[in-house]
C-alpha cells in the first residue's frame, strides 16, 4: 500500500446522500477477488446509459473531473453491504481521499486498509469543500494528513480529527499484512523457538 502524503488535486463535487456500496460498485462486478481494474466501473449505473456510453453529466465524466483524486460527498456515504470491493474501485479510480459528514463504520474502516482516507467534518464545512469542488479543475484542494488540515483552493483551513493508530498506517502505506510483516523478525523468531521446544506442533 501507497503511503500517504501531502494531497494535493482535484476535487469533485458529489452532493448525493446514502450513496451505498452498491452505488458505488454494482454486485455484477464483484466476482473478481483482484482489486485493481475496478475503477472504471466506479459508480457504473449512473457514469454509463445501458449501452455502455458515458453519461455526460456524471460529474466524474466531466473532463475537469476525470481526474479528481478528492471527493466531497453527501451525508452517510459507503452505506449497504459491506463490501471491500467499494473501496477497491474507488482507490483504483484513483480517489484518496473522500469527505463527508458521516460514513457508514465498515466502508469508513475498509478505507484505511486499502490507503484511502475518509475524513468526517461538520456540514457547514462540506458546504464551503463541496462549493470549492464545483469550481472545477483549477480549484485545487490540499489535503495534510500530518497536520490534520483541509485546504482550499482559496486558502481557507478546516482541522479534522483522525485516529491516531489510523493516521499512523496511512502515513507509513501499512495494510494489516503490512502490519503484520513489520514484526516478521520477532514472528521468525517465536517460530524458530516453537519448533525446538514443540517440534510435534
Amino acid at each position: 500500500m501507497d503511503k500517504f502524503g501531502k494531497l494535493h488535486g482535484i476535487a469533485a463535487p458529489m452532493p448525493l446522500v446514502n450513496i451505498d456500496t452498491d452505488m458505488i460498485i454494482p454486485k455484477v462486478f464483484l466476482k473478481t477477488i483482484k482489486r485493481s481494474g475496478l475503477g472504471v466501473n466506479l459508480f457504473d449505473e449512473m457514469r454509463y446509459d445501458r449501452q455502455g456510453n458515458e453519461i455526460p453529466d456524471f460529474v466524474l465524466n466531466k473532463p475537469q473531473y476525470r481526474d479528481a483524486q478528492i471527493l466531497v460527498a453527501g451525508d452517510n456515504f459507503g452505506c449497504g453491504s459491506s463490501r471491500e470491493h467499494a473501496p477497491w474501485a474507488i482507490a483504483d479510480f484513483g480517489i484518496k481521499c473522500v469527505i463527508s459528514t458521516s460514513f457508514a463504520d465498515i466502508f469508513y474502516n475498509n478505507c484505511f486498509k486499502n490507503g484511502i482516507l475518509p475524513i468526517v467534518m461538520p456540514q457547514d464545512v462540506v458546504d464551503v469543500l463541496m462549493a470549492d469542488a464545483e469550481k472545477g479543475s483549477n480549484a485545487r484542494m490540499t489535503v495534510d494528513l500530518e497536520n490534520q488540515v483541509v485546504t482550499t483552493s482559496e486558502g481557507q483551513e478546516f482541522p479534522f480529527e483522525v485516529d491516531a493508530f489510523k493516521k499512523h498506517c496511512l502515513l507509513e502505506g501499512l495494510d494489516d499484512i503490512g502490519l503484520t510483516m513489520a514484526n516478521v523478525e520477532d514472528i521468525d523468531a517465536y517460530e524458530a523457538k516453537m519448533s525446538q521446544e514443540r517440534p510435534w506442533i
